[in-house]
């Protein structure tokens, strides 16, 4: 029988082991991650680099509020081995080890550790995926006119709206927008979307950026917080690169993946093994701009990649997708990937602890599922290993 779904119990997992899931969970939120290994000044230092003055970019990053010795610390201290039950024993000694290796990249922002410890946690760029971001660049070569702009204000009032939207189904949601002057462009951490006060966003994208960043991360966010397993909140291990690709995915759904987008994404795939390959900075933003990007936006993307020493996340985005597709081209179904966040790899773990009655249902599912039009482009889309073909039917 499934528990009710304001009770905090989980049936056949005893309290020793819950408790060890909330050390980690509450851990987890001490340090800021991602915002800790981007550059608070990457709009100057790009304004700087377009002009010629700064070839070879030197960013300036936040002071780290958690020393990551003291949290390494803490994380020791939490007994992974002993917990009892099999399926959660492997969900939380894989997001130990993934805490280990944050926090050592944390340690070693800047320096030559860093690329590789970026990728043991990430990744590096397969030869199969590093084909299709090439065969994407080759074959997707007309872009759309950059149409009208939204300006930071602008963007935060859809944003705020769309988060009404949700708090109608449930107004307990614990989800937030805002402005912050230290972010650039938009991204979300922990419950809130943040937008830095210089992005921009194309009219035409909105509504996908929408669904990418609140239907999927925030949605996804706050389902995982509301389980009684608490780490379906904060992440599982490896849980970026299928959060990621349902991101994109609901682009997809929405009609709102773009040409200009599609390359983004095989660029970001291709400037990540430039940058294994040993590539500078200014040799692979040239050799973005030899592949017909922008020289802005091709700055946006090396800086990405290269932040902080060198972070191989961003191939994730099109890897995510292509195994997502290939998922839902071989009968596989998203239903349980709104129970929280984590990889399609333990999707079996979590069946079970579902089957168990161990998780709630999620709070709310991305509108965008409830759209016809959105259906039939997933529909379309599933088992395609032509990647180009994903910008027919749009909307």
């Amino acid at each position: 029988m499934s528990p009710d779904a304001g009770s905090s119990e989980s049936p056949e997992i005893a309290p020793a082991d819950r408790a060890i899931d909330h050390s980690l969970a509450q851990l987890s939120r001490t340090f800021r991650f991602l915002l800790d290994i981007t550059p608070v000044d990457a709009d100057d230092v790009k304004d700087d680099f377009l002009e010629g003055e700064d070839p070879e970019p030197d960013f300036t990053y936040r002071e780290l509020e958690t020393d990551p010795e003291v949290v390494r610390a803490m994380l020791d201290d939490i007994d992974v081995a002993s917990v009892e039950d099999p399926t959660l024993g492997h969900l939380l000694r894989a997001k130990h080890r993934e805490m280990e290796l944050q926090l050592e990249m944390l340690q070693a922002r800047e320096s030559d550790d860093f690329l590789q410890l970026s990728i043991e946690l990430y990744g590096g760029v397969s030869p199969a995926l590093r084909r299709q971001a090439e065969a994407l660049l080759e074959t997707v070569t007309e872009t759309e006119p950059p149409g009208d702009v939204l300006g930071a204000e602008e963007f935060l009032a859809l944003a705020e709206a769309e988060i009404a939207h949700y708090r109608e189904v449930d107004p307990d949601l614990e989800m937030h927008a805002e402005i912050r002057p230290d972010v650039n462009g938009v991204m979300v951490s922990g419950d809130t979307l943040l937008i830095g006060p210089e992005s921009r966003v194309q009219h035409a994208r909105a509504a996908a950026l929408l669904h990418h960043e609140v239907g999927t991360h925030l949605v996804t966010q706050a389902n995982g917080t509301h389980q009684p397993i608490k780490v379906l909140g904060v992440g599982l291990a490896g849980y970026d690169e299928t959060q990621e690709g349902l991101a994109v995915l609901a682009e997809i759904a929405c009609g709102g993946l773009t040409a200009f987008r599609l390359r983004q994404l095989a660029g970001r795939v291709v400037t990540v093994h430039r940058l294994i390959g040993g590539a500078t900075f200014g040799e692979a933003h040239d050799a973005l701009v030899a592949d017909g990007f922008p020289r802005g936006s091709a700055f946006t993307t090396v800086m990405r990649v290269y932040r902080s020493g060198g972070m191989t996340k961003d191939a994730i985005y099109l890897r995510g997708l292509v195994e997502l597709l290939e998922h839902l081209g071989g009968g596989g179904a998203l239903d349980l990937l709104w129970l929280g966040k984590f990889s399609l790899g333990d999707l079996p773990l979590i069946g079970d602890l579902r089957d168990r009655g161990v998780l709630h249902p999620p709070r709310v599912l991305p509108r965008y599922l409830h759209d016809p039009a959105a259906a039939a482009n997933l529909e379309r889309a599933a088992g395609t290993e032509d990647l180009s073909t994903l910008l027919e039917g749009r909307t």
